[in-house]
């Protein structure tokens, strides 16, 4: 089916005091995207660090113990989420969280759950400084493309898009559509991922979803100020807006960004675009060497 409508939250940070709570609050956004017709939900990055109020005050406090206090939520959280893209009969990507591996390292993964209850992941490929430098999460070099009922769907998240070479090989095994769940605590941070979106989308020919958390918590050291719009972006050629955007959310408003998208627009604009950025990518090997020369 390559025409459907998806729904891109810019979901609001929370200080749930219960996992009754957070249960109730999914499955209430999920419900009224389902309600409203979408089929691919997107949450945004670190969607699932409002957990961490659920903790005591000297956990909430420290982002290495809250990261080790989440281990105990991760399976329950990622059921949750798989349970309710059955319930609806829709594709989900779930809030990324912060997952310990086996070896101790800790990455962020993002699970897209679907409609059969199966789910699989994407892990962030290249960490901000914020993550290296203070929570010591880690990259973790694999990258997929997920094969859907709705097309061929990857993952980008939120500092990944800002490199060109994660989507173009993504888009080389056959995505249609990148999803960028987001996480920015400044205007700055949010357009460095916007700007991100819209070059992914025009190189590659394809259509690129940004989901933003929004919203203050203060008892957080690792979302504390969260401020960021949806948006759905496509290439600024034929089929496709001038400005290349689709549908654009309020900033900082917590609500649901709709667009409706048909992926045929995707495959029609690198068969038959104004230009043929998707096709032409290769020719930049033959590109020489620059060399700096005096003036």
């Amino acid at each position: 089916m390559s025409a459907f409508r998806l729904a891109a939250a810019q979901f609001p940070v929370s200080e749930p005091r219960t996992w009754d709570e957070v249960e109730t609050l999914l499955s209430r956004w999920v419900a009224e995207a389902a309600d409203e017709g979408a089929r691919l939900l997107v949450f945004p990055e670190y969607a699932a660090m409002s957990l961490a109020a659920l903790f005591d005050e000297a956990t909430r406090d420290d982002l290495n113990l809250q990261v080790i206090a989440l281990q105990t939520l991760r399976e329950r959280y990622v059921d949750l989420h798989r349970r309710l893209a059955r319930t609806h009969g829709v594709y989900l990507l779930a809030g990324s969280f912060p997952w310990t591996l086996d070896d101790g390292r800790t990455v962020n993964r993002a699970w897209l759950c679907a409609p059969t209850g199966n789910a699989d992941f994407q892990d962030k490929q290249i960490m901000t400084r914020f993550e290296r430098e203070s929570w010591q999460i880690s990259g973790a070099p694999t990258l997929k493309v997920f094969d859907t009922a709705h097309g061929r769907i990857a993952v980008n998240l939120c500092y990944d898009c800002e490199f060109p070479l994660l989507a173009r090989a993504q888009a080389e095994a056959g995505a249609e559509l990148i999803l960028v769940p987001s996480c920015t605590d400044t205007p700055a941070g949010y357009h460095r991922v916007r700007v991100g979106c819209q070059a992914r989308a025009l190189e590659n020919q394809c259509i690129v979803v940004q989901s933003p958390l929004v919203g203050e918590a203060p008892w957080s050291a690792a979302v504390d100020v969260n401020v960021g719009a949806a948006g759905v972006f496509g290439p600024p050629d034929r089929g496709f807006p001038d400005d290349g955007v689709l549908a654009l959310g309020t900033m900082n408003r917590a609500q649901w960004l709709y667009a409706d998208i048909d992926l045929a627009a995707v495959a029609a604009v690198r068969r038959d675009g104004q230009v043929f950025n998707h096709r032409h990518w290769p020719e930049q090997v033959t590109v020489p060497a620059a060399r700096l020369h005096p003036l």
